[in-house]
């Protein structure tokens, strides 16, 4: 599902997205015995490629050109529970279970356009309580040319993003996504409520409550990713180096070259409040696309920074071709959410009433 516009208000975006926009999407009922210990093989790019020829741009290189998405059930770590790869009742299990699917099967009455308006005086969901029908997180699991996966991590072995050193926690707490009271200032609010950035684009790319799909376009010299999500847009040199001046950007700098026919793409100093991986100014995430069928690329990431992680970590995910385009994305409409917000502090302020925020809300 590709709505053409979004109207969200940015309280409404910060509370749709857990922190790194990374989070599982699923009921708590608990998972069947599969014995998660035993190691799984990951297959390569080149198991999954076999004999398949890839479509060429002029320069001889696989096309990477056009509309892919990544919506699925799976997110970046692995459940509780599960293998990496999923036998069909295992993949059955977790779809049922996924958020989602069971409120598509529960909200018998979204968009009823004979509702009417609330009644005077009942209390209202709470802000990103989203009707179902303006999300669309992906209905399965994501599967690999016809290999189901339950996570996108791959390594370690048990599918969970490593713990971070100290230093990697400090750098997490100083970018926390608001500040202060939370109230006083717009640089004081998230940089999702802001609209500034969302995080689905990376790097590495997430899936996320909806507008999980992607442009890219290659050119000899660059290539470009867009996201739908804000339209957030990367663009990495082949060939090119790293920047050396000091010019931050939300989404780092990226540059990349061609493997054999695999795009690689390294990106360094990518800022802490972007939604991607958080890594320092030594850190490094690789991300590498290969054309593994006509309807899907194999995204392949690792992240490799010592100083923030105690682990290098890696991972897997289908790129899938979409039938549709990427429309029109609005984030918010004349930015009311954020007025009404600050609003409401000022308001506090006047009746004497403390506010706070960050940590003292568990963000």
């Amino acid at each position: 599902m590709t709505l053409s516009i979004r109207l969200m208000t940015c309280a409404a975006i910060a509370l749709a997205f857990a922190p790194g926009g990374l989070a599982q999407q699923t009921t708590a009922e608990p998972a069947i015995s599969l014995s998660p210990t035993v190691p799984q093989a990951v297959k390569t790019a080149a198991e999954f490629t076999g004999d398949y020829k890839p479509p060429r741009t002029t320069g001889g290189h696989p096309d990477l050109h056009g509309y892919w998405t990544n919506a699925s059930v799976s997110r970046m770590d692995r459940p509780q529970g599960y293998p990496l790869v999923l036998n069909d009742e295992q993949a059955a299990q977790l779809e049922g279970r996924a958020l989602f699917n069971v409120r598509l099967k529960t909200e018998r009455d979204y968009v009823d356009p004979k509702q009417g308006a609330p009644e005077k005086g009942k209390p209202l969901p709470g802000v990103g309580n989203y009707d179902v029908a303006w999300t669309d997180p992906g209905a399965a699991v994501a599967t690999i040319k016809g290999e189901k996966r339950s996570s996108y991590i791959t390594y370690p072995e048990s599918g969970k993003t490593p713990a971070m050193t100290e230093e990697g926690r400090a750098l997490r707490a100083a970018n926390t996504g608001r500040r202060g009271s939370g109230f006083d200032n717009p640089e004081e609010r998230g940089s999702s409520e802001r609209c500034l950035i969302i995080g689905t684009n990376g790097p590495p790319f997430g899936n996320y409550l909806y507008n999980n799909n992607f442009q890219i376009v290659q050119t000899p010299g660059h290539v470009m990713v867009m996201s739908e999500m804000i339209h957030d847009v990367r663009i990495a040199r082949i060939g090119g180096e790293h920047r050396q001046d000091s010019v931050p950007q939300w989404m780092g700098d990226s540059t990349a070259r061609w493997d054999g026919d695999t795009l690689v793409v390294e990106t360094r100093h990518l800022d802490p409040r972007s939604g991607g991986a958080i890594i320092s100014e030594n850190g490094k995430v690789t991300e590498r696309f290969t054309r593994i069928s006509d309807i899907q690329i194999l995204y392949e990431f690792e992240i490799d920074d010592p100083s923030v992680y105690t682990s290098v970590w890696r991972g897997q995910m289908p790129l899938t071709r979409l039938q549709d385009r990427v429309y029109e994305y609005a984030c918010h409409e004349g930015n009311y959410g954020l007025q009404n917000i600050l609003e409401g502090g000022r308001r506090n302020d006047r009746l004497g009433l403390a506010q706070t925020g960050g940590q003292d809300r568990g963000e």
